[in-house]
């Protein structure tokens, strides 16, 4: 189904072409660990059932894994309201709702459909936002249900986890070998995983750069109101400062679909590998929107 969200042809385009080159890579990955030794039996395990767990329970795990509840809309009505209204406007299906029980202001969007997505916010970002900003920030997270970028997301990151699975194997000894050989496989699936999983790391993480600058785009060109999803971006990268690093820490496996990062590269190489384009960045493409569309 095609929703009223702003076609975005250069993200379809990074996400085909990040697919391609993922696939491919997965595909190597496991021929190589194939022409090692390792068992076909636990190669074909790992390829099909990591892909499938990745793709069925990837809003199961995400919701679990921070705490979150689904919600009714007698239980959050003006979240729901806004929701309601969103989809409305962007010709879609209603997605689930959840909270997060969480003082980190956040919000992300997981699923491995349309009709299967959850949109969970944490109580942080609800006590921290008026109502036009939380329609911004919820509208920018519908964008990427919208345009099904969650579901490559997912998917993206099965190369990632299958080589960092396959490394702390190799690392403790458990790649179930018991002859003289076994040092020597072992150091390969080593090798072969780490190289694998630094590829899909950058590739992963360009696309998510890119994914969000989209979104914040299709945004505001949905609700009309590029200013509130601006004030939104500050308020929450502003008072993500005030949160226990700790906490910032245990959240930062989601970076990837929070709607600002729990945790910054800042200034420094580490930027190259960030999950999000700069808060500069993102608030001059809503500057030139705003101008755009003269509000």
């Amino acid at each position: 189904m095609k929703s009223r969200y702003a076609s975005d042809p250069g993200l379809t385009a990074r996400m085909t072409g990040t697919m391609f080159l993922l696939g491919l890579l997965y595909v190597v990955f496991i021929g190589v660990l194939l022409a090692i030794g390792l068992s076909s039996a636990f190669v074909l395990i790992l390829a099909v059932g990591l892909l499938f767990a990745q793709w069925y329970f990837s809003d199961t795990v995400a919701l679990h894994a921070m705490g979150a509840r689904e919600v009714t809309a007698e239980q959050a009505p003006q979240l729901h309201g806004i929701i309601d209204r969103l989809c409305a406007m962007a010709d879609m299906p209603k997605p689930r709702v959840a909270i997060a029980d969480v003082d980190m202001p956040n919000a992300f969007a997981t699923g491995r459909s349309p009709n299967r997505s959850v949109v969970c916010v944490t109580t942080g970002i609800l006590r921290r936002l008026d109502e036009e900003e939380l329609e911004g920030v919820l509208s920018h997270e519908l964008s990427h249900v919208a345009h099904r970028d969650v579901l490559v997301m997912t998917i993206a990151s099965v190369a990632g986890v299958a080589a960092g699975f396959l490394t702390r194997m190799a690392m403790w000894g458990g790649m179930g070998r018991r002859d003289q050989n076994t040092a020597l496989v072992g150091l390969a699936v080593l090798a072969v995983s780490v190289l694998v999983y630094a590829v899909s790391f950058v590739l992963t993480r360009m696309l998510s750069r890119y994914r969000e600058l989209s979104a914040d785009r299709a945004g505001a060109l949905l609700t009309g109101k590029p200013s509130a999803l601006a004030t939104a971006l500050q308020k929450v990268s502003g008072d993500m400062a005030a949160i226990p690093t700790r906490d910032l820490r245990s959240a930062e496996p989601f970076n990837a679909f929070f709607f600002a990062p729990a945790l910054s590269g800042g200034k420094s190489l580490a930027s190259l590998f960030a999950t999000h384009p700069p808060l500069e960045k993102r608030l001059e493409q809503l500057a030139k929107i705003s101008t755009q569309l003269g509000s």
